[in-house]
């Protein structure tokens, strides 16, 4: 995997576009062109967002954010979403690969959500909710690497979840079974299986579609929480 490749995974920690919210986002330097549309969609819906760019993987570029945005806003709500979906066989998983994406799928979302807890047991609420993939809970054929950062950050969420339950934050871990619909995935799936890989319509997952189970998740009350959530499209073979 090359530098560009690491750095094209994307970490978002996301409020919500609603009037009286104020999402910050962060993206990875070589998205900052994204977070212009981004921003532009949020403040014509009649919302405000703060957006900036940042690695994940850093420590410090973790909490500086997390802390700029409750500076904004009290933090109510961290979403953390990282790509590093790659698939190599076995012998060619270098051990660069393997640190990378682990780095990115887990380590990442480890920092996310620790300095997130940070800002929010003081005041006795919050949420923190993860993105998980189908190599959350198996392990595919070339994706050692993807399939063990991914299982990594079930587990830290299944922890977090348990000890800061009681404290009135909520944890959750959302499993997307399904191909989001970004120009990115159509581009990658006609490039693996040839234009009529597109042709279904109903195989892709709209962001709309996976922004409303967050949202789901975050009107629950705390008498029925859901910790585990995983979505696809009814057109999905599982």
């Amino acid at each position: 995997m090359s530098q560009g490749e690491a750095r094209r995974a994307k970490a978002r920690l996301r409020g919500y576009a609603h009037p009286a919210a104020r999402p910050a986002e962060g993206a990875d330097p070589s998205h900052g062109s994204g977070l212009i549309g981004l921003t532009d969609r949020v403040e014509a819906s009649g919302g405000t967002i703060v957006a900036r760019t940042l690695d994940a993987r850093k420590e410090d570029e973790v909490a500086a954010f997390l802390n700029d945005a409750d500076k904004h806003a009290p933090l109510e709500v961290c979403i953390f979403n990282v790509g590093a979906n790659v698939n190599f066989p076995i012998l060619e998983t270098t051990d660069r690969v393997f640190r990378k994406v682990w780095e990115m799928a887990c380590w990442a979302g480890f920092l996310a959500g620790r300095e997130s807890t940070r800002l929010m047991l003081p005041r006795g609420k919050g949420n923190i909710f993860f993105t998980g993939a189908t190599a959350s809970l198996r392990g595919g054929s070339g994706f050692a690497a993807f399939a063990s950062a991914k299982f990594g950050l079930r587990a830290v969420a299944q922890a977090m979840a348990r000890e800061l339950g009681p404290k009135n934050i909520h944890v959750a871990h959302l499993i997307i079974d399904s191909g989001v619909d970004t120009a990115w995935v159509r581009q990658r799936r006609e490039q693996l299986w040839g234009k009529e890989a597109l042709d279904n319509p109903d195989l892709l997952m709209p962001p709309a579609s996976v922004a409303a189970s967050y949202w789901q998740l975050y009107q629950q009350p705390r008498s029925a929480w859901t910790f585990e959530l995983v979505i696809r499209p009814f057109g999905e073979k599982w």
